[in-house]
């Protein structure tokens, strides 16, 4: 795998336009794009890869007269590697401005950088952990995608009034956006009637679940997975030689094309599992129909996923938001980026997955999909959409008084029986 990520990183620098000499007086525009190549979400992260490129191809690699390069900087979803690699792209290959990072801790670790390099913006990749934008914000961070709180909105009611399930046990990743997109399914799941019997944390890169299996209760309706790239399939595989057979909820990372296309026995324990996050497969906008075919289109099936993944959806989307802006500023990079800076943050993004908009701080509102696992052709897995809803705030509908109440995301976030009784 990692053979095959730098091959490909390489064969970006060689097919892109953008590593051309500028034409005429004006400079290149150059952008980092830090994303993680290493560890259980590198498959994502080469998604991400893949769909920055994307973007760029649709505008010929040319913003406001501008030819584009692009500088891509590796890392292993850690965020001391994260930094060291954004100062590099910062003070060694001097780019403009950076987009990514890809996971909920770095994503935390680069709001603070970005006060250290107030003169360049950074634009989030995917990473989705609340406090990036919620807590003391950086005014040059922004931040075009929902946070995993938001991802999980609308899970929990749907799994207690649809599915009729209210007793759940779960397991999640232990760090930053496995608090946060638990927290937004645990909020909507309490508030609904449900209740939470035992929660169990996992750190990443985990590759025995066995202790975990065996102390599952019975006496639960379903199991809530948190869990993303090779640590769900390792969970997945375990838990079918186990033999177990309680139904799973996914986190908005379990059910994504990484997870979905793997092979082995953990494609049997998805069928029927409820999910939600940014997007629908099934979505029948032409938006969403057209990126698809995009996709589908720029990359050979060996190369790519059946669908963008969430990971390439987000980086896409990142990107999108970069183009948009700097066409809006005329390219202009100047005077510590102030008028792009400007145009991002009055940017209402009409993207693939529905218009994006940025709060007071720069953090996305936009819609949350529900889906459901289901069978595709061929003996693959795909994803059957179930429901949606548009303009899902940071503070899921709540004043911000009443979302501040139930505290950040942390392993003892949200105590149902204190949720339903309003404090």
């Amino acid at each position: 795998m990692r053979k095959t990520i730098l091959a490909f990183i390489a064969a970006i620098g060689l097919a892109l336009p953008g590593v051309a000499m500028a034409q005429g007086t004006a400079p290149p525009i150059k952008i980092g794009i830090l994303v993680a190549l290493e560890g259980a979400f590198a498959a994502g992260g080469a998604d991400g890869v893949r769909n920055v490129e994307l973007a760029l191809k649709q505008v010929n690699n040319m913003i406001a007269g501008r030819r584009v390069e692009i500088v891509v900087a590796p890392t292993d979803t850690r965020p001391d590697t994260t930094i060291r690699m954004a100062r590099k792209l910062i003070e060694q290959d001097r780019v403009d401005f950076i987009i990514g990072p890809l996971s909920g801790s770095e994503g935390i670790a680069m709001r603070d950088f970005a006060k250290t390099i107030p003169g360049h913006v950074v634009i989030n990749g995917i990473s989705g952990a609340l406090e990036t934008t919620w807590v003391d914000p950086a005014p040059n961070f922004y931040r075009f995608n929902l946070d995993g709180s938001q991802w999980g909105f609308g899970l929990g009611s749907y799994v207690v009034k649809t599915k009729g399930w209210r007793r759940v046990v779960t397991i999640a990743a232990d760090y930053s956006f496995g608090y946060t997109n638990f927290m937004g399914f645990a909020v909507d799941f309490c508030k609904a009637g449900g209740d939470i019997v035992q929660r169990f944390w996992q750190p990443l890169g985990q590759s025995d679940f066995g202790a975990i299996i065996a102390q599952l209760p019975d006496n639960v309706d379903a199991i809530y997975l948190g869990l993303g790239g090779t640590d769900a399939i390792n969970f997945l595989n375990q838990y079918q030689q186990a033999g177990e057979r309680t139904r799973l909820i996914g986190g908005t990372i379990m059910a994504d094309q990484t997870v979905l296309t793997a092979r082995g026995r953990a494609k049997d324990a998805l069928v029927g599992t409820p999910t939600s996050g940014p997007f629908a497969v099934d979505n029948p906008e032409a938006a969403w129909q057209a990126y698809v075919k995009l996709y589908q289109d720029a990359f050979p099936a060996a190369q790519r996923f059946p669908t963008p993944s969430l990971f390439g959806i987000g980086y896409y989307v990142a990107t999108l938001a970069a183009i948009r802006g700097l066409e809006a500023a005329g390219g202009d990079l100047s005077n510590g980026q102030a008028r792009f800076k400007a145009a991002l943050n009055t940017l209402q993004l009409d993207s693939p997955i529905g218009r994006i908009t940025l709060n007071e701080n720069r953090q996305a509102t936009g819609s949350v999909f529900i889906n459901e696992v289901v069978e595709g052709p061929g003996g693959t897995l795909t994803l059957k959409m179930a429901g949606r809803t548009d303009n899902v705030t940071q503070t899921l509908g709540m004043t911000a008084e009443q979302f501040r109440a139930i505290g950040l995301p942390s392993r003892t976030a949200v105590d149902c029986a204190r949720l339903r009784a309003g404090g």
